[in-house]
């Protein structure tokens, strides 16, 4: 599978961290004894600032699942709608070329689903493939990927578009307490990033710079369903975050990859680009722990996370387009990959052109 493009597209309000620490701490007023020690979560997770899908005085109106799940697809389907348009222009094609849409989100729900709801306003052809994914978290943009690989291997002379919608900031819980949420709180943006995909057959897969999926892997820890998801009820989405994360991450990952890459006749010291999910700074620096590779390798990754937090499934697919934009070296080696619940992670080999 050949990528053409990606391109993405965030809301127009954005804040820096400290003026929603500033936002937050008044909905902490009387809930919470120790504000400084949000304040040290808040900065802890390097984040210095967010678009969020709604200013923050209507983000603080709602008042249920309802009105929250609503917000999620008023924005999303216009987050959606300009990160396809964009995606589509960078690869030269109109999107009623498009044969397939991957759609992957975990803060919102629709049915029909949001390709469906986009299929009008984007002019899609009565005969698309559409494959809605919830679920999947923030491994969901490396996930979505590899599936879109698998459909376009069937159908090597078609076209597929893998779209990411994630708005985190709909899912806040004003009234827990706990430091998973806490954390949450500081961490999580709001975005949507769109792939455009060709099969190996299709002509524009031979004229196109972005690098190619060569294999993908996916890996499932066992046991792990409470590392991370949503707790969800009346209320909406409640987080599920166990401290237990980067150690999964460092204890597994460099087997995980090892394996996979031999697999393929490679090794790791062949790989010269990386596309990590930046999950945040203990996560990154897992991953850097358990591969051997440096802040530097992951640059993309920390610098995505400073500027616009963690977007879930988003975010790796933001860093693809910025990795692309460093243009790296014809025939280099490259690994995707990204972790979320399950628990479990999502590699993806890149070769460049």
């Amino acid at each position: 599978m050949q990528v053409l493009s990606t391109n993405w597209a965030l809301p127009e309000h954005y804040y820096s961290q400290m003026e929603l620490f500033e936002a937050f701490k008044e909905e902490l007023e009387g809930k919470y004894h120790n504000i400084d020690r949000v304040a040290r979560l808040h900065s802890n997770v390097l984040v210095g600032g967010r678009y969020l899908a709604l200013p923050v005085d209507k983000l603080r109106q709602l008042q249920s699942f309802g009105e929250a799940n609503d917000a999620f697809i008023q924005v999303g389907l216009d987050l959606g709608e300009r990160a396809i348009q964009r995606a589509c222009e960078d690869a030269g094609i109109d999107p009623n070329e498009l044969d397939a849409i991957l759609f992957t989100t975990v803060t919102g729900l629709a049915t029909p689903s949001m390709d469906a709801r986009l299929a009008n306003r984007l002019s899609f052809k009565p005969g698309i493939v559409r494959m809605p994914f919830f679920g999947l978290g923030c491994v969901g943009g490396a996930a979505g990927l590899s599936r879109t690989n698998d459909w376009l291997k069937a159908h090597p002379d078609k076209l597929a578009v893998l779209l990411s919608i994630e708005l985190c900031s709909l899912t806040i819980q004003r009234e827990d307490i706990s430091i998973p949420n806490l954390i949450s709180t500081g961490l999580f943006g709001d975005g949507a990033a769109a792939v455009i995909c060709a099969g190996d057959e299709h002509p524009l897969s031979q004229k196109s710079r972005w690098p190619r999926v060569r294999a993908t892997q996916s890996v499932f820890y066992p046991d792990t369903e409470r590392t991370m998801g949503w707790d969800i009820s009346e209320k909406g989405f409640g987080i599920v975050l166990s401290a237990e994360v980067p150690q999964l991450v460092e204890s597994n990952l460099r087997g995980n990859v090892d394996a996979f890459l031999d697999s393929q006749g490679l090794s790791l010291d062949q790989l010269s680009q990386w596309v990590c999910h930046p999950g945040g700074p203990k996560v990154l620096q897992a991953v850097q722990n358990a591969l051997g590779i440096t802040e530097e390798d992951l640059a993309i990754s920390w610098n995505s996370l400073h500027e616009m937090g963690n977007l879930s499934s988003a975010s790796v697919l933001i860093n693809l387009a910025k990795k692309q934009a460093e243009q790296p070296e014809s025939g280099s080696l490259g690994l995707l990959l990204a972790m979320g619940p399950g628990f479990c992670a999502e590699l993806v080999l890149l070769e460049w052109p």
